[in-house]
């Protein structure tokens, strides 16, 4: 792993979990300060999270935390559910009882954490979460749809679902889980692929519903031009 990749992957992981918020600067000098490297790297990473779409370039001020609106969070979840359902559909072919019993250690940790109710407790369930929808990536064996879905779920407005859920709401995510689980053992894809399409359709409009003290930025206004 290079420098700048090694950059990349920490900003990335502080935009996942809110260290850096929307609307907040990244700046060159702390950044080089703290990991002790040069500005080299670091505007390369920097350069990349703007092109990923993670952070924007704002001309004599540096780069800023992109601020997800209403449209980009329904855009997301349309197409994670065209997608998702379709993963699972061909992992139920696919996957082996070694992934299997993958998947169920980490639905049973998911499960166990669930019964604690902090804030250390849910961003385990983030990061557990993001490996258990990996391993059916992996499980549908289609590198054009993992490369579709990298650039789509690995963003914010997807990560912090789970910080929006309920109780019941999180306790019903997990059960999902165990029925993907059990409809992917049982090799039937249709199964699989209705049970993930109400799992993201749950994930949405936990994602919708602002949390307490948020308030969704709406989309900037577009100058209409003639045609």
């Amino acid at each position: 792993m290079t420098a700048a990749d090694r950059v990349y992957q920490i900003i990335k992981k502080r935009i996942l979990n809110g260290q850096y918020p929307a609307g907040s600067y990244v700046r060159e000098a702390t950044i080089g300060q703290e990991l002790e490297l040069s500005r080299t790297p670091i505007r390369e990473a920097l350069r990349r999270l703007v092109s990923d779409g993670w952070v924007e370039a704002i001309p004599h001020h540096g780069a800023r935390v992109v601020a997800w609106t209403q449209h980009d969070v329904e855009e997301v979840f349309e197409l994670r559910v065209l997608l998702e359902p379709q993963v699972v559909r061909r992992a139920a072919s696919r996957i082996t009882a070694e992934r299997l019993e993958t998947l169920e250690a980490l639905a049973a940790r998911m499960d166990a954490l669930c019964e604690q109710v902090n804030e250390a407790a849910v961003e385990e369930i983030a990061e557990l979460n993001d490996r258990f929808h990996a391993e059916l990536v992996a499980a549908a064996d289609s590198p054009r749809l993992q490369r579709l879905l990298e650039t789509i779920v690995q963003v914010p407005v997807s990560r912090r679902s789970f910080h929006h859920y309920t109780c019941v709401e999180l306790r019903g995510s997990m059960q999902h889980h165990r029925e993907l689980i059990r409809a992917l053992g049982a090799g039937d894809g249709e199964w699989a692929a209705s049970v993930m399409r109400a799992h993201i359709l749950a994930a949405r409009a936990a994602q919708l519903r602002p949390a307490p003290g948020e308030e969704m930025p709406e989309p900037p206004r577009r100058r209409l031009s003639r045609a």
